[in-house]
């Protein structure tokens, strides 16, 4: 295979996750181009290399556009497994967009996996795919702590859900 050839499935790859109105699989991906998962997994892995905006989540791959007219702040939290569907259904209930889920490994550093969750249907489908696949939660491997970049319209949406996570026991550090 030549660079050329290359250089054009990579283009065509961009065109469609950037066109995409929902995220797509590796075997989609694949398909749309007549290629193995692992050629798109490869290609995708040389963008991102080069800064192509191009994020793998749950749900497959999706370009990654800034959240026009919303702010961003990191929260730090530390819960239990089972009060994850908690912490997640009440950040969305306040209108706040959970982009990613971060934790601070003592050896590899920030290890970080894209949520992107806006309604309780979006919680939902990531439980679901947790327990489908017995998936351990990034969290798990610190102890509960972790952290969210969530997007907010208003910080008074975000003072609100902290109120609310803390006095449902979910600790949450100061914004």
């Amino acid at each position: 295979m030549d660079g050329q050839e290359r250089a054009r499935r990579q283009d065509m790859l961009l065109d469609l996750v950037r066109q995409a109105k929902s995220p797509l699989s590796g075997a989609q991906l694949a398909r749309f181009l007549g290629v193995t998962r692992q050629v798109v997994v490869h290609d995708i892995a040389l963008m991102r290399a080069a800064g192509v905006p191009i994020l793998s989540t749950p749900q497959g791959y999706i370009y990654q556009q800034r959240e026009s007219g919303r702010s961003q702040t990191v929260l730090g939290v530390n819960h239990t497994p089972e009060q994850t569907a908690l912490e997640l259904y009440t950040m969305v209930d306040f209108g706040l967009y959970v982009m990613d889920v971060q934790v601070e490994h003592p050896i590899y550093g920030i290890l970080s996996g894209a949520l992107r969750l806006a309604s309780r249907r979006d919680v939902d489908l990531f439980l679901e795919q947790v327990q489908r696949l017995d998936a351990p939660l990034l969290s798990s491997i610190t102890g509960g702590s972790h952290y969210h970049t969530i997007a907010y319209r208003e910080m008074r949406h975000v003072e609100e859900a902290i109120a609310k996570l803390r006095a449902e026991g979910i600790h949450v550090d100061d914004v």
